[in-house]
């Protein structure tokens, strides 16, 4: 792996190492957390890779190796050293920092169940081969799935853990992840099973997310088209949004308001949803070519958020202006997967792409006076 400092962005290059997923620590100022996988996620191992800024760029600090590949990473709100990350085999690992290279514990429970996707597969295959370089990428897609595998008699194993979340409300420190099962499950990481499962959803589950406000509430995205708002002390769904007509791949919760949330999907398009009224988006962002991968919102500005997408871009809007988009980013040339703000700087973000590359970088429009 080799560090280069060009232009304004610190670049990482992960030869054999495609990021799905990157997450600041909110503990250490710059350090860098990165979910890849081999093969774009279609088969070998994946590694979680630790980043820390120096003089010539980004530096290696720490790699954790995994069997499959790792579609998603989420820090401990309790200790600096400790962070979770979920995989292709239907497992969370449990990694400690600054201590051995194997996870701490591992939790297997996401079920295996089979999905026919031949369909899926052609429908997608011809919308997307013209954009990627690879055929094996419009493959990887599946209408925006991460990876296609675990093949038997042309059937889909769907185990895969896609996306993973640890609480920010400090008096709790629960996990909630959720996967092609269909389920989220809720954890404990000091308990060696989930504590609940919530289903509801008709679909793959593509995105979990934590409520920055409420105890015990979070939202998840899904490819049935929903946004679904759920509590754990009831066990169950609060509120059900057909949030758009495609598959929703991200959803954020704003930093500065506990009713509004984001959803990011396959039809290109981010909406705003306000809690108190879901019959119509508050806000609708276009611009986009290509499914939007991730969306979220700035922890400094209110109005202020990022997305990106497979059509390699990211994007910084502010949705409270008529000329909502704020500046695009193109310094990718593979799908562009993982995103975060800085919980530290108000002007860095980090990405991660398909390409090989992790880079941190300060945007000129957070740079500037909104």
């Amino acid at each position: 792996m080799s560090a280069v400092c060009g232009g304004a962005a610190r670049t990482l290059r992960t030869p054999g190492r495609h990021g799905y997923a990157a997450e600041f620590s909110p503990y250490l100022p710059g350090r860098l957390a990165c979910a890849t996988a081999q093969h774009y996620g279609i088969a070998g191992c994946g590694t979680l890779l630790i980043l820390d800024p120096d003089e010539a760029g980004l530096r290696l600090f720490r790699s954790f190796d995994w069997n499959d590949g790792l579609f998603d990473v989420t820090w401990s709100e309790n200790n600096e050293h400790v962070l979770i990350t979920c995989s292709g085999d239907g497992s969370l690992q449990l990694w400690d920092t600054a201590k051995a290279a194997e996870p701490l514990q591992v939790y297997k429970e996401h079920a295996q169940e089979e999905l026919l996707l031949t369909l899926l597969c052609a429908r997608y295959c011809t919308r997307l081969a013209g954009k990627t370089k690879h055929l094996r990428h419009a493959l990887a897609l599946l209408g925006s799935l991460p990876c296609l595998g675990r093949q038997d008699s042309g059937c889909l194993m769907s185990n895969v853990v896609y996306s993973v979340d640890w609480s920010q409300t400090r008096g709790e420190q629960l996990v909630v992840s959720g996967s092609w099962d269909q389920t989220v499950k809720l954890w404990d990481p000091t308990v060696g099973k989930s504590l609940c499962t919530f289903r509801g959803h008709e679909s793959i589950i593509y995105s979990t997310i934590w409520s920055p406000h409420i105890p015990g509430c979070f939202a998840s995205a899904s490819g049935d088209q929903t946004l679904r708002i759920w509590d754990v002390k009831a066990a169950g769904v609060r509120i059900v949004i057909p949030a758009h007509q495609a598959e929703i791949l991200s959803c954020d919760w704003c930093k500065y308001s506990e009713n509004l949330l984001v959803t990011g999907a396959v039809d290109c398009s981010l909406r705003g949803w306000d809690l108190r009224n879901v019959r119509q988006p508050v806000f609708e962002l276009l611009g986009h070519t290509y499914a939007i991968r991730r969306v979220k919102f700035s922890p400094f500005h209110a109005s202020v958020l990022a997305s990106c997408s497979y059509d390699f871009t990211v994007r910084f809007w502010n949705f409270s202006k008529p000329d909502s988009l704020l500046e695009t980013v193109e310094h990718h040339t593979e799908f562009t997967c993982g995103l975060d703000f800085s919980l530290q700087s108000p002007t860095q973000v980090a990405d991660c792409s398909w390409d090989e590359t992790i880079k941190i970088y300060d945007p000129a429009c957070l740079t500037i006076p909104a």
